[in-house]
């Protein structure tokens, strides 16, 4: 993925959230594309190219922000099938969620996620772990090859 587009993967059911992440995270482009879904379902159907996501461009993003209670399928979910799947196992993945419940965290990262990040309810301090957040994983951390499915 490093020569070509750079997508970012952002699963987002409440409409306020979603459009302070957008913001945080197009304001400072760290990714060519910041994709939204709106649901677990959704976020699985763009990851495995199906449904109205059957002609998305190939490649996989270079991270996926999921929240964790969302409708249809939660976030917990999408990072099991996630890590399941060889082909989409190695795309870090960061619970970005107002669940701060210790059974929350621990069963996030009993499943391999990779940052548990607890929204903060103040609008600038939420900007800014987005930003955060966004900034290491898009651009300081360096990704598998793309032939990487260990």
């Amino acid at each position: 993925m490093a020569s070509g587009l750079k997508r970012i993967l952002l699963a987002e059911d409440n409409p306020n959230d979603a459009e302070l992440a957008l913001c945080a995270l197009e304001e400072h482009r760290f990714a060519d594309e910041v994709v939204l879904v709106r649901d677990g379902a959704e976020a699985l159907d763009y990851l495995l190219c199906r449904g109205p996501h059957a002609n998305r461009p190939t490649g996989n993003p270079v991270v996926a922000f999921l929240d964790l209670k969302m409708p249809r399928v939660d976030g917990l979910s999408v990072l099991r099938q996630m890590k399941a799947d060889p082909t989409l196992r190695t795309i870090p993945v960061v619970m970005l969620t107002s669940s701060r419940e210790e059974s929350d965290l621990a069963q996030s990262y009993q499943a391999g996620v990779n940052a548990y990040v607890v929204k903060p309810v103040d609008f600038q301090q939420y900007l800014e772990a987005v930003q955060q957040v966004g900034r290491f994983w898009a651009h300081i951390n360096e990704p598998p090859p793309v032939r990487a499915t260990a």
